[in-house]
């Protein structure tokens, strides 16, 4: 092997590395700044390498890819399916058809192709990209709502069989491979699909399984998922199913399952997404140049335009109106079609069977692509500050260490920092309001390890040690949380001054408050009046309102409210 060729390789990933919190500070997505570093080391850029093996490109963006949906799978909460999986799966189905529909009537008008390959291009660019998605959701700090990033998730991690049915259809009637091609193709999407949501599930049961009756060194835990999940992937292949489907719902039931030793294996699986992440846009970004790329840039735009501000929101509003979503969801969703690295794999289908317009359709899909994370990717956080789509989040722990002892049980050992404006003033510890089993393990100070007792003072720069279970982690963040929220973002802001429980009757709450609901009976709940309102999922942050009164969803539990904000603003009141 040429030494050269390994010294640029590791060059691209440490110029990708450096060059990464400079995404964060111009607000650019860090996909693109990988795919602008593969491209500036190929052939028209100063690295000049020469790579055109598409087999190769192909056969690493699916590893990739899949190492990348085997985490984003893993973080994926199984409530979440509760929110977003019925709205998720129209997207993910009618939703790409009618995406690849508009974007081939776009691509026949703009670039003066046949039907069927403009069909092809319409196909290839159709499916959102979890790679791009699962990256902006969780590199950018966005703690949006739940229905909103449930459904862009589940979205992103499941609408790649349409996209491959459609590309691999049209690819093979282009091919003029036998007038059966389109029951063949039928069939493949019903075994794709199938087979692939079979092998997922069973796959993920299998891998959970495993990794909690075999005792292993700790660090081969997150190894042991990586390749059984790769497994996964290759057989569902191999048996006709779509491998992205079952690695990705191999991700979620492990991850919602008690896996031995979760948090180290998240945590290693984090470095692993986000090598994958590198290395596969910056060998896209290899494949193609910017003198490729200028040629196309008249009807590119035109298409990348129209694909963002016309046809993905059309087809946003057409599958999601019946599911409950406001305006505003449904604006976001709309926007946030972000394409990344699957339409450029698919575009290697066409160039591997040797089709005529194959190099265009490439070079199209790859500039789409680029328009789509230059534009949606760096609009995504202000988009949605903008419609108010965050929730308060509290603070995550600095480390978790699973403690893998019977008798602990599912307790981990976190580490929470204590910073802020209220840790400012001292507080003992009997002063905490610490969720139930859990426990203070030690207060570190100046390098110091000092023993906790209740009468302990802690203060800002501490660090806290706590033995905790994750179910708590939501409560156990919020009471140590130093975060500095935006005012909007605050507790008192966003939900209220007060505090009710969500079976509470609006007869009750008339006379406690002096409020008058016209036209509402009083023996409804307020979870009720929330049920009526998001069609029954409800999640927090939704909100309510009735004349003077705006409620806030606090909390839920499964399919009902169970703590509501409550906020009275303008007149109306009762004095």
């Amino acid at each position: 092997m040429d030494p050269t060729l390994t010294l640029m390789g590791a060059l691209m990933l440490v110029i990708s590395i450096l060059l990464s919190p400079l995404s964060s500070r111009v607000g650019m997505p860090v996909l693109l700044i990988f795919l602008a570093v593969g491209m500036m080391m190929g052939k028209d850029g100063p690295g000049g390498i020469e790579f055109d093996n598409f087999e190769l490109a192909f056969l690493m963006a699916n590893l990739a890819l899949g190492v990348i949906l085997l985490d984003g799978g893993m973080r994926t909460r199984a409530d979440t399916f509760r929110v977003g999986l019925r709205p998720a799966l129209m997207m993910a189905t009618l939703g790409v058809f009618l995406t690849s529909a508009g974007a081939a009537v776009v691509a026949h008008w703009v670039f003066d192709l046949p039907w069927l390959p403009s069909l092809l291009i319409g196909a290839i660019i159709s499916s959102t990209d979890a790679a791009a998605v699962f990256s902006l959701l969780q590199g950018r700090g966005l703690h949006l709502n739940e229905r909103v990033s449930a459904t862009l998730e589940i979205e992103s991690g499941s609408n790649d069989p349409m996209a491959i049915f459609l590309t691999l259809l049209l690819v093979t009637l282009i091919s003029n491979q036998g007038q059966g091609a389109a029951s063949e193709a039928l069939i493949m999407l019903i075994k794709q699909l199938g087979i692939g949501g079979i092998a997922g599930i069973l796959g993920g049961h299998l891998i959970a399984e495993l990794t909690n009756r075999i005792r292993l060194t700790p660090s081969l835990y997150p190894l042991l998922v990586a390749a059984a999940g790769i497994s996964v992937f290759s057989a569902s292949n191999a048996l006709g199913g779509s491998g992205f489907l079952a690695i990705y719902l191999s991700g979620v039931v492990i991850g919602n399952r008690e896996v031995r030793m979760m948090p180290m294996i998240l945590q290693v699986h984090d470095g692993l997404a986000w090598l994958a992440q590198l290395c596969l846009f910056l060998m896209l970004g290899l494949l193609v140049s910017p003198s490729d790329l200028l040629p196309l840039l008249g009807g590119g735009l035109i298409l990348a335009l129209a694909l963002i501000l016309v046809i993905r929101p059309l087809a946003v509003l057409i599958t999601l109106l019946p599911f409950g979503f406001n305006r505003r969801e449904l604006g976001f969703i709309g926007w946030v079609g972000l394409r990344g690295a699957v339409p450029i794999v698919l575009a290697l289908f066409p160039v591997m069977a040797n089709l005529p317009e194959a190099q265009l359709i490439f070079h199209i899909a790859f500039f789409i692509v680029l328009v789509s994370l230059v534009v949606q990717g760096t609009t995504m956080a202000p988009l949605a500050r903008a419609l108010k789509l965050e929730v308060p989040a509290g603070e995550d722990p600095y480390r978790r260490l699973p403690l893998d002892v019977p008798a602990a049980g599912g307790h981990e050992l976190m580490l929470f920092p204590l910073r802020g404006k209220p840790w400012e003033t001292p507080r003992t510890l009997s002063q905490l309001h610490l969720p139930q089993n859990t426990a203070v393990a030690g207060v570190f100070r100046n390098r110091m390890c000092l023993q906790p007792n209740a009468d302990l003072r802690v203060i800002s720069g501490d660090v806290l040690a706590m033995f905790a279970t994750p179910g708590v982690l939501p409560e156990l963040g919020k009471a140590l949380s130093g975060r500095h929220a935006p005012e909007y973002l605050a507790e008192r802001a966003f939900f209220g001054d007060f505090v009710l429980n969500g079976d509470a009757l609006l007869g009750d709450v008339e006379q406690v408050y002096g409020i008058e609901f016209d036209d509402l009976p009083p023996q409804l709940s307020l979870a009720e009046c929330f049920a009526k309102r998001t069609k029954g999922h409800p999640v927090v942050g939704d909100t309510v309102i009735l004349g003077p009164v705006t409620l806030v969803a606090r909390a839920t539990d499964s399919d009902r409210v169970t703590k509501v904000g409550l906020k009275m603003e303008g007149p109306g009141r009762k004095n």
